[in-house]
């Protein structure tokens, strides 16, 4: 059955998992999410919030984001496993430093699409996708995303994974698109972001082919 949550209230965050120090409101019905400590404290001010659902391997994952402050970055995992196929959640518990998701216990992918913390990151904007186990960037597209003086939103997110070709797209303009000859059998996905970017979320919807 497909998935759709339109994150527009506490009630639809039943069942998530947030991993380390941050928040969650819906001061304008849809899902805030920002960290609670200060940048200074680097990789440990960063934050998770996990879907409860798990999927399969191929489907299309679509949300409503909107950028609220930065500097920052947002990340995208999904197909998030543990490494010998457990299920995420029964994995040791994570606090939100980006090495435990990358050289953890765990396999995902993840897709960096509004990277703004460093200068050279603003200067030219660009989607990264990576895969883990390890810190393999696999492939990377252009980011269309205005800065958050210029954002207005919603702007439509949309990730497809269909046998092994990942592709990736912001308001129906292509990222980028890069086939796996050895993908991850699917997973959990969640939504990170990096000290202290604040974004917002909505209409969250997962399609299983």
């Amino acid at each position: 059955m497909p998935y759709h949550n339109p994150l527009s209230a506490p009630d639809d965050l039943e069942g998530f998992r947030l991993e380390g120090d941050g928040a969650v409101s819906f001061p304008r019905g849809r899902l805030r999410l920002e960290s609670l400590r200060p940048p200074e404290d680097g990789q440990d001010a960063n934050v998770v919030l996990w879907c409860p659902a798990d999927f399969g391997p191929d489907l299309t994952v679509e949300w409503d984001f909107w950028p609220i402050r930065e500097p920052g970055l947002c990340i995208l995992f999904f197909h998030a496993r543990g490494r010998r196929g457990e299920d995420l959640f029964e994995l040791a518990p994570r606090t939100g430093p980006y090495e435990q998701y990358h050289h953890g216990d765990l396999n995902a992918y993840h897709v960096s699409y509004f990277r703004r913390m460093w200068p050279s990151e603003r200067q030219l904007h660009t989607c990264n996708l990576r895969k883990s186990y390890g810190f393999h960037l696999v492939a990377q597209g252009a980011d269309p995303l205005p800065a958050v003086l210029d954002a207005q939103g919603p702007y439509p997110m949309r990730l497809t994974v269909h046998d092994g070709v990942i592709t990736f797209e912001i308001a129906d303009l292509l990222s980028f698109r890069w086939r796996d000859d050895e993908p991850l059998p699917g997973g959990r996905i969640g939504f990170r972001q990096m000290a202290p970017m604040i974004g917002e979320y909505a209409n969250l919807r997962v399609t299983e082919r």
